[in-house]
């Protein structure tokens, strides 16, 4: 009878698929397993790994491409289906290439049938070692991308290249603590405001502002870069005391932009940039530079060949001269 739950081969198949797609990181396979339901929801074991909605489908490739390589070994799988819905319980194991740690992991979905197609609609993954235990890393990739689409805004594209600067004020702790909070919190907003008139003049946007760091957006490399000299020059001739050191990374790359919403690996690489910069200086990927081509007012500098936590290999870092 059709009502009856019955054992699902099919759908079995269809976790094994999942399982694979994140075992190679393939983004659209599985941006494309996932419901287009807004009451797709994730559950993590780790504290705030509970994700939701459209957020979740459009970041969840960000997500998995923080996660390293690892070989994994299928205990049990069993599923099951009852009209249009459909459940699974997976036991398995996973050896991370960046420790070498065995971990035993679970994981349940729910699936619903969308146009034909079998389409995840809820996911739990438990284990019992915390991230940086069990893999070597910690992921923040759809907390920092996910937390900056709440900030509803948009921008003049939908979809395609887009050049994110993040910056911060360093030593901005003890800065903090030896001034004050009214003293701190009157520098903070001026250097926001320095920021955000400039970022303007390039025709760029200031996306949000976190504590004492800035994000912001371009449609042009060459005017993000303009945009990060002019900062740190401005920055540097104030005579505002305290005197603050900035550092600022850039990174280019595909962004998938909604009315409310902004994803891309590229932000959070971009990120990760800015904490690897020094003070005053200004850090960027090798694929703005080459955006930039050969115009004489950018001098990159310094090359670095390093790894940035959370993304797999090394990677190329100019300095940009300011």
């Amino acid at each position: 009878m059709p009502d009856m739950v019955v054992p699902s081969p099919e759908l079995i198949s269809v976790v094994r698929r999942w399982n694979e797609a994140m075992r190679r990181k393939d983004r659209r396979t599985l941006t494309n397993m996932l419901s287009a339901s807004e009451h797709l929801c994730y559950q993590g074991s780790a504290e705030g790994e509970a994700w939701t909605g459209r957020a979740l489908r459009d970041g969840f490739g960000a997500h998995a491409s923080e996660i390293p390589e690892f070989d994994w070994e299928e205990t049990s799988l069993t599923a099951f289906e009852h009209g249009e819905v459909g459940w699974a319980h997976c036991l398995a194991s996973l050896r991370f290439h960046s420790n070498g740690k065995l971990v035993p992991c679970r994981f349940t979905f729910v699936l619903v049938l969308e146009d034909g197609m079998w389409r995840i609609v809820q996911m739990h993954s438990s284990n019992g070692f915390p991230n940086m235990e069990k893999m070597g890393v910690e992921q923040t990739a759809l907390d920092a991308l996910i937390q900056a689409a709440r900030e509803d805004f948009s921008l003049d594209q939908c979809e395609g290249m887009a050049t994110v600067m993040f910056s911060d004020i360093v030593n901005s702790t003890a800065l903090a603590n030896a001034m004050g909070d009214t003293l701190w919190v009157a520098t903070v907003r001026h250097h926001i405001a320095l920021v955000e008139r400039l970022v303007a003049a390039a025709d760029g946007r200031l996306i949000k502002s976190m504590g004492d760091g800035t994000m912001s957006t371009f449609s042009s490399a060459r005017t993000a870069l303009e945009a990060a000299q002019q900062i740190q020059r401005e920055n540097a001739n104030s005579h505002r005391e305290p005197s603050l050191q900035l550092r600022i990374g850039l990174h280019s790359g595909d962004v998938i932009q909604t009315k409310d919403d902004f994803f891309g690996s590229v932000v959070n690489k971009a990120a990760r940039m800015s904490g690897f910069a020094s003070p005053g200086e200004i850090r960027v990927s090798e694929v703005t530079s080459l955006m930039a081509g050969s115009d004489p007012d950018f001098g990159f500098v310094d090359p670095v060949d390093t790894e940035l936590r959370g993304f797999q290999g090394s990677h190329m870092l100019f300095r940009l001269d300011w």
